[in-house]
């Protein structure tokens, strides 16, 4: 799907080249804030490595393998959310976001991640979505424990962030878990 309408100033679009200096600005405006929790931030130095990262994720491949979407606020860019990674054989996925810092703490994210839970369960037929977050980083990790998903564990020194290796909590949740809610 190429657009989502989330609510009426909010909507989802599929990320495409032509948003690349947008996506590029807002990581280097908010690079101090970003960076403390995500790794691509370092390693995108000029909008071509922008330009690079969605063409890694375009629709290239016969068989939709991500999903990326931009996150449009009154018409103005705030940030990033989709599926990185869709195991069709096991019919699971899992969720990656970030925000902009001054759209932070509106519930912009909880928003669309409802929006792509009921997508992936219903239209994509997926059994299970998960959310890693970085210990510590205690705004992502609400997002999963308010939609319902569930702990599992921690996986341990999962992601290297600014040269130094960060464990990530693992939520899950099941089409089962979400059946009254669709």
């Amino acid at each position: 799907m190429e657009h989502m309408r989330v609510s009426p100033v909010i909507r989802l679009e599929k990320i495409n080249v032509s948003m690349a200096q947008v996506i590029y600005d807002t990581i280097k405006r908010d690079q101090d804030y970003l960076k403390t929790w995500l790794p691509f931030v370092e390693f995108t130095q000029k909008v071509e490595d922008t330009v690079l990262f969605i063409q890694s994720v375009s629709d290239d491949e016969p068989v939709l393998q991500k999903a990326i979407y931009s996150i449009w606020v009154k018409e103005e860019f705030a940030g990033l959310i989709g599926f990185n990674e869709i195991d069709w054989t096991n019919k699971k996925t899992e969720l990656g976001y970030w925000l902009a810092e001054k759209m932070q703490g509106k519930g912009i994210i909880t928003l669309c991640a409802q929006k792509l839970i009921n997508y992936a369960f219903l239209k994509l037929k997926l059994n299970r979505i998960q959310i890693k977050v970085a210990v510590g980083n205690e705004r992502s990790m609400a997002i999963p424990k308010r939609l319902g998903f569930q702990f599992e564990g921690v996986e341990r020194s999962g992601e290297l962030i600014e040269s130094r290796f960060h464990d990530l909590e693992i939520y899950s949740l099941l089409k089962n878990d979400q059946t009254s809610n669709i």
